[in-house]
């Protein structure tokens, strides 16, 4: 019986430790992720062209800018795919930068938006829909950066995520006006 008794306890023992260190090793882990590089490139400046700014202050309605949006993103995409083959990763990181600008502002307008309810969640559901597009056109662009520009790839696409659940948010409860938007780290 005593024998028994000890099996049991070495048993407990080992299962504590192999427990302790699963937690260690997953919170290292985590913790790596979010360190910066000591060699990573600042990431780019977030900001809209006088352009899009102009078009999208002359959109009518919140449909028309939501989609507006998503056309002046896809061409930020597209133009970054374009400069990445011919090395100018300057050019790529200036594209990504502007794209960056135009999903917080989007996120902030849709927000910020109070027509028509239905219409509004419908917007919030368009502008989720097209951001899904994206993510695997961004995930091929980080493949083929650099890792001194590939660290701000991943946190554009970290902050893609948290842009997708924030559209989602108002599908599933109340919208409100004071809510935080992502910001850049």
């Amino acid at each position: 019986m005593l024998f028994r008794s000890h099996f049991v306890l070495i048993r407990l023992h080992a299962l504590l430790l192999l427990s302790l260190l699963a937690i260690f090793n997953t919170s290292v882990s985590a913790q790596e992720q979010d360190v910066i590089p000591s060699d990573a490139e600042p990431p780019p400046i977030k900001s809209l062209s006088k352009d899009e700014r102009s078009r999208l202050a002359a959109s009518k309605d919140v449909k028309e800018r939501t989609k507006l949006t998503l056309e002046l993103m896809d061409a930020r995409v597209k133009v970054a795919e374009q400069y990445l083959p011919q090395d100018q990763l300057e050019l790529v990181f200036r594209e990504l930068g502007g794209f960056h600008a135009l999903v917080l502002d989007a996120l902030e307008y849709l927000a910020s938006s109070d027509t028509n309810k239905k219409k509004q969640l419908d917007n919030f559901k368009r502008f989720e829909l097209g951001l899904r597009t994206f993510t695997h056109r961004l995930e091929l662009i980080r493949r083929e950066m650099p890792p001194q520009r590939e660290y701000y790839v991943r946190l554009l696409l970290r902050e893609m995520r948290e842009a997708r659940a924030k559209a989602v948010e108002p599908l599933f409860g109340e919208i409100k006006g004071g809510d935080e938007l992502p910001q850049p780290e």
